[in-house]
């Protein structure tokens, strides 16, 4: 997964070569993000998902033919997130991952499966917890949400939703059973949440600024779908279908934007109009002004 982390890093650095002029280290860098492009999407790839990682010694985490941590999320999350994979590969990961990862009935979205117990493998400091705690296959939540984002920039919004609903902490405290099960607070995300048999569906380290920041993130921007780029408001949404309507207040300096999204036709995502002040614009994108103003903004799915 660090192959991918690497290449999403890179390719977000190169522009910052060439505006700086150093034609040297963007070339550099395109050469080593095609290297690492060509080798995960083949020594990577175990045929329906991607490999964790690869020992000193050789030995392959990750894999079809792995005991224990057979699949893990992050890999499968980041083909997406960096844009590495091959886009077949994108589909068929993704797929696998919420086959094996996702318990829908117990509301955990695990960091991989099975967890190391027996194995002569030593992945470090996580075979000292118990099986299904923390990283040792539990949800590790910070990887649980980057499984969300990829759904939504694969435009399953009905997927993304329903990870989001399961990873929401009032998820797990609905009821008085539930609530002393998870014994957390329901208004805060925690950083894991326990897939042992004997501690099913309890929380561990409680407010975890790093998932609770990436759950924000996640939400706003790849699920409801708010994007500032190059100074500009762009609205690209991935939702439920059944959702037909949300709001966003966004201020920006001295002026507010009030945006109001409309699904009338089910979708997932796909935005037909943009209008500002009942101004139809057809670039669906207006720049971000410091001048007092409110600016009303009717999207149309």
């Amino acid at each position: 997964w660090l192959s991918f982390f690497l290449y999403s890093i890179l390719k977000e650095f190169i522009p910052i070569c060439e505006r700086k002029n150093r034609k040297d280290l963007s070339k550099k860098y395109e050469e080593v993000n095609e290297k690492l492009k060509r080798n995960v999407n083949t020594k990577g790839w175990d045929g329906t998902w991607f490999k964790r990682a690869i020992t000193d010694d050789g030995e392959e985490l990750g894999s079809m033919s792995s005991e224990e941590c057979r699949i893990d999320s992050i890999a499968q999350s980041w083909s997406v997130i960096s844009d590495a994979a091959d886009n077949d590969k994108k589909f068929i990961a993704i797929q696998e991952a919420e086959n094996y990862l996702v318990d829908k009935e117990n509301k955990i979205i695990k960091l991989f499966d099975p967890p190391f117990e027996k194995t002569k493998i030593n992945p470090g400091y996580i075979k000292a917890y118990p099986i299904g705690v923390r990283e040792n296959g539990g949800q590790y939540t910070h990887a649980s949400i980057w499984l969300m984002m990829a759904q939504a920039i694969l435009g399953f919004g009905d997927k993304a939703v329903e990870y989001m609903n399961i990873l929401n902490p009032i998820e797990h405290s609905k009821t008085k059973e539930e609530a002393k099960r998870f014994k957390l607070e329901p208004y805060i995300i925690e950083a894991d949440l326990y897939s042992n048999k004997d501690l099913l569906g309890r929380g561990g380290w409680n407010w975890y600024t790093g998932s609770s920041s990436w759950y924000f993130k996640a939400v706003l921007e790849y699920i409801l779908g708010l994007k500032i780029r190059k100074g500009c408001i762009e609205i690209q949404p991935c939702i439920a279908s059944d959702w037909k309507e949300y709001e966003i207040r966004y201020k920006y300096k001295t002026s507010v934007y009030n945006i109001k999204v409309k699904n009338n036709n089910g979708k997932n995502t796909g935005v037909e109009r943009f209008l500002v002040n009942g101004e139809i614009i057809e670039e669906k994108k207006i720049p971000l002004q410091d001048n007092g103003r409110i600016y009303h903004i009717e999207i149309f799915m």
